[in-house]
């Protein structure tokens, strides 16, 4: 493997790692739009998250001819390059990590507030109901006048 390989590596670890703090970003975003019920920056942010996590598989599979190497073998420009690129794949993981604890908060919060919502819509649903047996009961009975004609 050629120093030219591990510059590609360590290229490509550093956008995976620029990739996730974007993610992580947007997910502590996410929570906060779920938080406070704002639907449409909620969708907007979705959306854009989507072309982020695109971008993320691209390099997940530039990357994957590098997962079969054995790290001994590659030539690197200098040692600190080396530890450097080390310490990134570490905060991919950490970053990984914190985007999955945020996506099942925001998962949690948005299954409540659905729920919170079902039982709200139940709610006016049995109301309605309520009031229209009321209503019902209390219409005086309607007079009836007979046209028929006997002749």
């Amino acid at each position: 493997m050629t120093t030219l390989d591990t510059d590609l590596l360590a290229e490509l670890i550093r956008g995976r790692r620029d990739r996730l703090t974007t993610l992580r970003d947007m997910g502590r975003k996410q929570l906060d739009f779920v938080k406070a019920d704002q639907t449409t920056e909620l969708l907007d942010l979705l959306a854009a998250k989507q072309r982020v996590l695109v971008e993320l598989q691209g390099i997940e599979r530039q990357l994957a001819p590098f997962r079969d190497q054995d790290p001994d073998q590659r030539r690197w420009r200098t040692t600190d390059q080396r530890q450097e690129c080390a310490r990134q794949l570490d905060e991919c993981d950490t970053l990984l990590r914190e985007i999955v604890t945020r996506e099942k908060q925001s998962e949690r919060e948005l299954t409540r507030r659905r729920d919170d919502l079902a039982a709200q819509l139940q709610g006016m649903h049995l109301a309605g109901q309520a009031r229209g047996a009321y209503t019902a009961q209390s219409r005086p009975a309607a007079s009836r006048i007979d046209l028929t004609s006997e002749s």
